[in-house]
């Protein structure tokens, strides 16, 4: 079920955080259940992904250890368990209001066709991870009858490509001349390639969230230009990720990346609390 993954479903609070609906006790109830549903979802998508993986996972040096490659789970109790999270899920999932379970919906058809195909499509593999982080964020927006504000939905777009073309060269980098057999797709990425790429969505993820932090729509949201003081723990978050995957050959698993890496845990906490204090410190 891959439980450390479910911090990615945290992007379901970003709706909650940033339309300021953070002080309404219901909406928070309500996007904590939700983020227990989706995550019931996620670890549906997870075991799919899994079985269909099952043969490159036995090949990979870390992968292999997992359930399904290493035999300590049979293929048909697999099924059965991504055929009930995923299905309890959903219904949680509508449950609590049909576009979030649409959200959810299109959110498990998508991540089915990149088990799939779509991860096999250089470009557009990273593309459809980041798109799943999209579908996190306007999900979390459409729970609490909130709008997605664009700039969130820009910066979440770039973000997540740069976690995702990380996450490439890393295992460039590390399977080496083993990367295709694990991978297809790593045959078409090169790590000058992916540094170009990431070298893009670097600069335009920390221009679009500057932008966005002094931008007309959200002064008069939160009623202050201070947001702008933000912007250097995103700097140098993601400063300290490319350090992490250049110099330590890390960024594998952003997650954990995320929980271990005591500068970067302690500048994402930092962000958090210095952004909640400007926008609902009033």
């Amino acid at each position: 079920m891959r439980l450390q993954q479910w911090i990615k479903n945290l992007f379901l609070f970003a709706g909650l955080i940033f339309s300021g609906h953070l002080i309404y006790s219901a909406d928070v109830l309500k996007t904590l259940i939700g983020f227990f549903f989706f995550s019931l979802v996620t670890s549906g998508v997870y075991m799919f992904n899994d079985i269909t993986d099952i043969e490159r996972d036995k090949l990979h040096p870390v992968k292999s250890k997992r359930p399904l490659p290493s035999g300590n789970l049979s293929k048909q109790a697999a099924w059965i368990g991504t055929s009930v999270l995923s299905v309890v899920g959903l219904a949680g999932s509508f449950y609590l209001r049909v576009e979030f379970g649409l959200a959810a919906l299109v959110y498990v058809t998508l991540n089915i066709f990149y088990s799939i195909r779509l991860k096999d499509v250089v470009i557009l593999d990273a593309m459809t991870v980041a798109a799943g982080f999209v579908i996190r964020v306007v999900a979390g927006a459409l729970l609490i009858g909130v709008p997605a504000s664009e700039w969130l939905i820009i910066c979440t777009i770039l973000l997540s490509l740069f976690l995702g073309f990380s996450k490439r060269r890393h295992e460039l980098t590390f399977l080496e001349t083993q990367a295709n057999t694990h991978r297809s797709v790593l045959q078409h990425y090169s790590p000058y390639f992916l540094d170009q790429m990431i070298g893009i969505v670097t600069a335009s993820t920390v221009m679009s969230y500057a932008l966005y932090t002094i931008s007309e729509e959200t002064v008069r949201k939160f009623g202050t230009t201070h947001l702008i003081y933000t912007v250097p723990f995103v700097l140098y978050g993601i400063f300290r990720y490319l350090y992490l995957v250049h110099k330590k050959i890390e960024g594998g698993n952003p997650t954990k990346l995320a929980l271990t890496d005591r500068p970067l845990l302690v500048n994402i906490i930092l962000w958090i609390v210095v952004a909640s204090i400007i926008i609902y410190g009033r």
